[in-house]
């Protein structure tokens, strides 16, 4: 029977344009939520968002590169540049060349987009730039990722809204185990703080007019964030060989629909993405000992994610659960990669990293939501949650590995 390991991890988030920097800030419970920096921003109705601030695109690419990507595949790029580094996997490795790519992409090349409306419509332009589709289509983060580092193997996109970066690390985890292939780069990537798409969220009356709060009695909606985060999956035993770091096993993946209500989460439906995530990895809910909650800061989806915690998990022994939505806001089709990101150093380090900005912990969602800090303690396996509109849920369960510190 194969395993899957992951061995190496990389990030551009609005908390740190690496993976060392954004841990450090989601550790530390240090919100990354700003006041938002757009152009046009005269008629937008929401002022605050997950920004990310220091980031130079001209640091990574030459010009002539830098005019195919929209700021979505420049994260995306970047990120798994890092994962790849961080595996100490070397360029030359046939495994790698033949690696197969899944990266979650929750609405595409928004930049791109909004641009080109605003070049047409508010400009009363005539054209636009000559790559403008393949510069917007979802599926350029994975097919830039695929030129940049030389990898021929199966590379596509996965589109399941919030759940996307959660799907595409799952995709990704079945290839190698059913022998597709012995190293996959997976993740997520989203650039769409942009005009349009605040204007479109702010219809939907979710988003808090000044931060996101996890789990607190006094939370007030979801922030956008952006960014990507990259995961390198890798097979066990060619892992162990090698002599990797492997900072946790991906033992398991469930992933289900709801097929009722387009944006309301159901209970029923999480409950069963959780169950099935356990039975895919063969681990009891006792061995459980963290969830990184979906945790989006809305009223509702607080409410339902924590009753379907409740309801699988002993009263009497209860998980820990947090959310870094907090720090990192909600970066829809990166968001599950970022979490899975977390949830594997949480495991790595032995440290469950704190519900940033939970202020009052909810007594109703009846859950330790580590709101005071991160807290040392042993992990043995962890959920990663993902539930999206559409009614689409998807799961993934980590095991501590062996290298994790006693």
């Amino acid at each position: 029977m194969r395993r899957v390991a992951i061995t190496g991890l990389g990030a551009v988030s609005p908390a740190g344009l690496t993976m060392p920097a954004t841990w450090q800030r989601v550790v530390a419970g240090e919100t990354a939520i700003g006041p938002l920096v757009l152009p046009r921003t005269d008629s937008l109705p929401c002022p605050i968002a997950a920004q990310i601030r220091d980031f130079d695109p001209t640091e990574h690419f030459a010009p002539k590169q830098l005019g195919t990507l929209d700021r979505i595949s420049q994260f995306a790029v970047v990120a798994a540049r890092e994962a790849v580094a961080d595996a100490a996997i070397q360029p030359g490795d046939p495994a790698l060349a033949k690696a197969d790519i899944v990266i979650g992409v929750g609405v595409g090349g928004m930049n791109t987009v909004d641009d080109s409306f605003y070049r047409i419509y508010g400009e009363q332009g005539r054209g636009v730039h000559p790559l403008t589709i393949p510069k917007l289509m979802a599926n350029a983060p994975a097919s830039q990722i695929s030129m940049d580092l030389g990898l021929h193997g199966n590379s596509f996109a996965v589109s399941s809204a919030c759940a996307s970066g959660t799907h595409a690390i799952g995709l990704a985890f079945r290839s190698i185990l059913h022998g597709d292939c012995d190293i996959a780069l997976a993740g997520g990537a989203e650039a769409c703080i942009t005009n349009g798409t605040l204007v479109s969220w702010n219809a939907l009356r979710i988003l808090s007019r000044d931060t996101c709060r996890p789990f607190s009695r006094n939370r007030s909606g979801l922030v956008l964030g952006e960014g990507s985060a990259i995961l390198v999956l890798e097979e066990w035993d060619r892992a162990v060989a090698r002599g990797a770091c492997i900072y946790a096993e991906l033992a398991g993946f469930g992933a289900n629909a709801d097929a009722g209500d387009l944006t309301a989460p159901d209970q029923k439906g999480a409950e069963a993405a959780m169950r099935r995530a356990m039975a895919s990895a063969g681990i009891a809910p006792d061995t459980v000992d963290y969830i990184n909650a979906h945790g989006t800061g809305t009223a509702l989806n607080d409410a339902i994610e924590s009753k379907a915690i409740r309801a699988i998990f002993p009263a009497d022994g209860l998980p820990l659960v947090s959310s870094t939505k907090g720090v990192l806001g909600h970066s829809l089709g990166a968001a599950g990669a970022f979490e899975a990101l977390v949830t594997a150093l949480a495991l790595h380090h032995q440290l469950v990293p704190p519900t940033a900005n939970c202020t009052e912990p909810d007594e109703e969602c009846g859950l330790d939501v580590v709101p005071e800090g991160a807290r040392r303690t042993v992990v043995r396996h962890a959920l990663s949650n993902s539930f999206a509109f559409g009614g689409l849920n998807a799961v993934l369960a980590l095991r501590r590995s062996a290298q994790a510190p006693a």
